[in-house]
């Protein structure tokens, strides 16, 4: 999910508090980290641009040896490379905007960002601090692709993930039609994920995030009946006309090391 704007408030009056800085200057040690810091992020972001070279036409898919090597550096990405700690109780937009974008979501406990999707689209999340509860979907199709549809117009996915992710945790990777393309958050705790997100939502062309409303399989009885496995790992999901009205996004500045243009 991309949030234009960019952020949730926080649990407080919606002001977004900041770590105060240190006015006797970083010691030896916290230059070293935060040299060490600077290339972890800068690698990140060059690395990105190289798998998601140019954006790509939509659908396509980087190759297991780019998932991989991406999925690998996030593997060791630290809070502290990004200018994260625990006393930043906020949900924050990284404020990349060209492709890959990548973002950094801060959610307070409890809050959510409800069922969504990544269409045509590949997403790396990396769990930076944190527990986080997220489940997933992919569509059931048949035929040519097709999407099976309830007679209310809802359609039937798959679970993917039910599960609750407690950092450090392996990288995520959800792809267009596999991996969990349609999911949701829940912040068990006070978390932080970094998404990557290759190509990005485009309106123009056809990638629009677009929310969903999940009824137990149950729901529509008859609608489908030529399934593998347990009825709960299946639901219809419907599409809802707008963004969810208790979806409260703010924006604030990234305090991590530079990243350079190259």
């Amino acid at each position: 999910m991309r949030v234009s704007g960019n952020l949730v408030a926080d649990d407080h009056d919606g002001r977004v508090e900041l770590a105060p800085e240190n006015s006797k200057g970083p010691s030896k040690k916290g230059k070293r980290r935060q040299k060490k810091a600077v290339r972890a992020v800068q690698r990140l972001f060059e690395t990105c641009k190289q798998v998601f070279s140019e954006g790509g036409p939509a659908g396509i898919i980087p190759s297991p040896e780019d998932v991989e090597r991406l999925r690998s550096l996030l593997d060791t990405l630290k809070p502290g490379d990004v200018g994260l700690s625990l006393n930043l109780p906020y949900f924050e937009n990284f404020g990349i905007d060209e492709p890959p974008p990548i973002g950094i979501f801060c959610l307070p406990r409890a809050a959510a960002i409800p069922l969504h999707n990544h269409p045509s689209m590949t997403v790396f999340s990396k769990i930076l601090l944190g527990s986080m509860h997220i489940k997933s979907y992919d569509w059931v199709t048949q035929g040519l692709n097709e999407n099976i549809k309830s007679s209310s117009g809802a359609c039937l996915a798959k679970m993917n993930t039910d599960t609750v992710f407690t950092a450090p945790c392996r990288t995520s990777v959800l792809y267009p039609t596999s991996g969990g393309n349609l999911h949701c958050f829940t912040a068990v705790t006070s978390c932080a994920v970094l998404d990557v997100l290759g190509p990005p939502y485009n309106v123009d062309e056809g990638r629009t995030c677009t929310y969903y409303k999940e009824y137990a399989f149950s729901t529509f009885p008859g609608d489908a009946t030529l399934l593998s496995g347990k009825n709960e790992e299946y639901a219809w999901l419907e599409e809802r006309g707008s963004k969810p009205d208790d979806l409260v996004v703010r924006g604030a500045e990234y305090r991590g090391p530079r990243i350079l243009e190259r």
